[in-house]
């Protein structure tokens, strides 16, 4: 495994870390035991880094992670997230009071005195224009219930916003084969003032595994069932907001630029690692295999200039009009 700096804190952390969103909810039938065998692949694997959420299966995923980390004796930074609670989700309900009751809650999840970074979980866009919301995260930095605070956007657009509040440490964003805009735009700007980035949805659902085709079917909890157009939360969260029969297309087309010994995951989270201004890509794992196969991509050489010109050919050809303009 191989580590890189975490923008402004100090950290090290692995460069393929530990998505939780798949062992908390929203992506089929969950098994804690196979989930908690996971985690602990991952950590024996070098991983040092788990992002989570208090939403993903109502807390079921922070209450996994904290089992976990309690039953180590590695050093792991656990990322959460606050304020998909909120019902109605509206930035009006991104204040102190709400922010402090949803910290307390993942204190109590996560098991712990101090959570080590916590991000606003794709909050509307107004709230990035609301100074106020990022001076209550600063009082809670202060009040020793949080280390650091971050965000996570759904937009190239928000993230530029964000950065501009000095204590925003870290920025999780959609960027993958399917998603190139943050790395045009955005990342130049986050590496200059030291934010850390996490690239999330880096496997676009799993539809750059490869392992998908015109007969796969997902079941009713399942996110790629029920929010394709949208229906439940940004679309872009799902597929990266690619059209499902057009992504199958531009997959076929990267199968062939799979380097050899490597699989199609293992190639997509590569071509992400490739960008410097990368703190840490977050793939999720429901079963060890998963794991493993995610951190092989940190054992593979760099991808050379012919294969990021092909990912960027394939992009043009395919997704470009879908994604590019909307996130």
């Amino acid at each position: 495994m191989n580590y890189r700096e975490f923008g402004r804190t100090g950290w090290q952390v692995s460069e393929v870390g530990f998505g939780a969103w798949a062992i908390g909810a929203d992506w089929g039938s969950v098994d804690n035991e196979e989930s908690l065998a996971a985690l602990h692949r991952a950590i024996d694997l070098g991983v040092n880094l788990i992002d989570t959420a208090d939403v993903y299966g109502d807390g079921r995923s922070e209450r996994l992670v904290a089992q976990v980390r309690n039953e180590r004796m590695e050093s792991i930074h656990v990322i959460t997230k606050a304020g998909r609670r909120l019902s109605p989700h509206t930035a009006d309900g991104y204040n102190a009071e709400n922010l402090t009751r949803f910290i307390e809650r993942s204190l109590k999840n996560l098991d712990t005195d101090c959570l080590d970074l916590v991000q606003l979980h794709c909050p509307p866009t107004e709230v990035y224009y609301r100074p106020e919301v990022f001076a209550a995260l600063d009082d809670l930095v202060e009040a020793g219930k949080i280390q650091y605070y971050g965000v996570s956007v759904e937009k190239v657009e928000e993230a530029l916003k964000a950065i501009e509040y000095p204590g925003v440490q870290s920025v999780q964003i959609i960027f993958n084969m399917f998603r190139h805009r943050p790395a045009e735009i955005f990342f130049a700007e986050a590496k200059k003032r030291g934010v850390a980035i996490l690239p999330r949805v880096p496997l676009a659902s799993g539809l750059l595994t490869g392992k998908m085709t015109r007969q796969t079917t997902f079941s009713d909890d399942d996110h790629r069932k029920y929010n394709r157009q949208g229906e439940a939360f940004d679309r872009g969260e799902t597929f990266s907001g690619v059209d499902y029969e057009t992504g199958l297309d531009a997959v076929e087309e990267l199968k062939a630029l799979v380097p050899k010994g490597a699989t199609m995951a293992q190639f997509a989270l590569r071509w992400i690692l490739m960008f410097d201004a990368v703190s840490c890509v977050i793939p999720g794992g429901k079963r060890p295999s998963q794991v493993d196969d995610n951190v092989g991509a940190s054992e593979l050489p760099p991808l050379t200039d012919k294969q990021m010109e092909a990912v960027r050919a394939v992009y043009d050809k395919y997704i470009r009009e879908q994604v590019h303009h909307r996130w």
